[in-house]
């Protein structure tokens, strides 16, 4: 959520204007946030001096009261002035309400950083890594090779639970498997991470604090006749693990690696990635999660980057990492890398983790603040970091693409052989 008091001051409402603009938003939302907001203070400020009044009105009341003065015409002055206070009160919660409301809707301002562009065809390059292997024969996408091998079943999975669900066999369930042990491990013991396995369920309220909420509820499936809600990714439950608490400056940064399955709507996707594993409504993820000090969250964020990167060196699968331009960018984040893996089959580079700061976006959403040790250091709001590391079904989806055989076979990587039970080729 966007700090109000950021944007009284000129040079603050300017630069979110400028990223509104960038991002493809309506930047007259920064005046019609200052008219809410002065409406809210001119409230308070109008309750508080009838209060005030109040209370000289109740010390003569008392005066007269000792003195044995007749007080009643003074008495119905302090029931009018009451009902006053209290209607003011009233009037103060409500644009109170609806300015949050209004803010709950904006997204992050954007850090310097961001490129600006229209579109994915304008996000920028930063690196890429790994050499394409080159085929002796025409390579197939990763749900024919699934398919043919009878590791992926689509159909079945369209009976007993509709379109964009599928069933994992044998050494596709094996492979999905040794992925999550081994980027668990990976992530825990050389990146520092303690690992996490958090509710898969959660509440509407956590869902606002990370931002899902209330502006894409439509891409969340909720448990009827409850406030529960199906993860998307784990991003939701690690990051609210610390709502409305006060850390303590010496703790920061903490790093969680967590696994969960994930369950997206997918909603406004009808008609992409029809086939196949890249869009699912269940699929299962590794996420790292950061909460750092607001002088080092920059740095975090390109460690977190290179942990993500690290996985897809270990299993030698040519990537490249992309700086999300302003209309490309998440609602919640000021920064975006995207790493993208290559894909034979397709003949392109896939989306297979966002790594993103959020800077106090979150933290003040789901109020999460950290402070120092001395007796006068004021609280301060944390920076909060995420990204996949990774996707486990696109990385599927990337080692049956890179490693397959002209007969139809896949070789495991080796990084993966010692959690694969002496299964080096997929048949």
């Amino acid at each position: 959520m966007i700090d109000v008091r950021s944007l009284e001051k000129p040079e603050g409402a300017e630069e979110y204007r400028r990223s509104l603009k960038n991002r493809g938003e309506d930047p007259k939302w920064v005046d019609k946030i200052a008219e809410m907001n002065q409406k809210r203070k001119q409230l308070i400020t109008q309750q508080e001096n009838l209060r005030a009044n109040q209370n000289k009105v109740g010390e003569e009341i008392a005066r007269m009261k000792r003195a044995k003065e007749d007080a009643s015409e003074l008495l119905k002055q302090m029931q009018g002035i009451a009902g006053q206070v209290k209607e003011l009160g009233e009037k103060a919660s409500e644009a109170e309400n609806e300015l949050h409301q209004v803010l709950l809707r904006l997204p992050n301002k954007l850090h310097d950083s961001v490129p600006t562009g229209e579109g994915a065809d304008d996000n920028e390059v930063v690196r890429a890594a790994g050499v394409k292997r080159t085929f002796a024969f025409q390579p197939k996408e990763h749900f024919e090779i699934g398919e043919k091998l009878g590791i992926l079943d689509f159909e079945r999975a369209g009976k007993v639970a509709g379109a964009r669900f599928a069933f994992l066999k044998g050494g596709a369930a094996r492979l999905e498997r040794a992925l999550i042990q081994f980027k668990m491990d990976l992530h825990s013991r050389e990146h520092g991470y303690e690992e996490m396995i958090p509710p898969f369920i959660v509440n509407s309220q956590s869902f606002v604090g990370t931002g899902q909420f209330p502006k894409f509820a439509d891409d969340v499936f909720h448990l009827q006749g409850t406030d529960y809600h199906l993860v998307p990714t784990a991003e939701v439950p690690v990051t609210n693990f610390y709502a409305n608490e006060m850390l303590k400056e010496s703790e920061l940064p903490i790093k969680y690696v967590a696994y969960t399955p994930c369950f997206r709507s997918e909603a406004g996707s009808y008609g992409k990635d029809t086939r196949g594993l890249i869009r699912q409504h269940q699929f299962n993820k590794i996420e790292l999660v950061i909460f750092s000090h607001p002088e080092k969250s920059y740095e975090l964020h390109e460690a977190l980057t290179q942990h993500a990167e690290r996985v897809l060196e270990l299993l030698e699968l040519p990537y490249r990492v992309m700086s999300l331009c302003s209309r490309d960018i998440g609602f919640g984040a000021a920064k975006c890398h995207d790493i993208e893996v290559w894909l034979p089959g397709q003949n392109a580079f896939r989306e297979i983790s966002s790594c993103s700061n959020f800077e106090d976006f979150q933290a003040r959403r789901a109020n999460i603040r950290y402070r120092g040790d001395g007796p006068k250091d004021k609280p301060h709001f944390v920076h909060t970091l995420n990204g996949s590391g990774l996707a486990i079904g696109r990385t599927l989806i990337a080692i049956l693409e890179n490693y397959q055989q002209e007969d139809g076979t896949v070789i495991v990587p080796k990084a993966l052989l010692p959690y694969m039970g002496g299964m080096n080729v997929i048949k």
